[in-house]
């Protein structure tokens, strides 16, 4: 979370057995096994170069595997690049109250 302090309003939330990391309320990232995972965008593929893929947990869609965790001001840029590019996230529904 230090690493990106740079980037923004940087959250984490305990979610799948793991952290979903969020910039400005956009889930960006997830930490999982002591490895970073950035959401793929195109933007941040073109920022990287040639992104490393992995799945965050089994399952799941490949991510950006990012091993250099040591450059805090490389990785607010891709997270804040990933963030502009993300939608934001659907409102959530009020449960319906049951009809007698």
């Amino acid at each position: 979370m230090e690493q990106l302090s740079g980037a923004g309003e940087v959250t984490c939330k305990k979610m799948f057995g793991e952290y979903g990391i969020f910039l400005n309320g956009k889930m960006v990232a997830i930490l999982a096994d002591n490895q970073l995972f950035i959401k793929p965008t195109e933007a941040g593929r073109k920022f990287i170069g040639e992104p490393e893929e992995a799945p965050p947990y089994t399952g799941a869609k490949n991510y950006f595997l990012i091993d250099d965790l040591d450059d805090p001001e490389w990785l607010s840029k891709l997270v804040k690049i990933t963030e502009k590019e993300l939608p934001l996230p659907k409102p959530k529904k009020k449960p319906q109250k049951a009809k007698l």
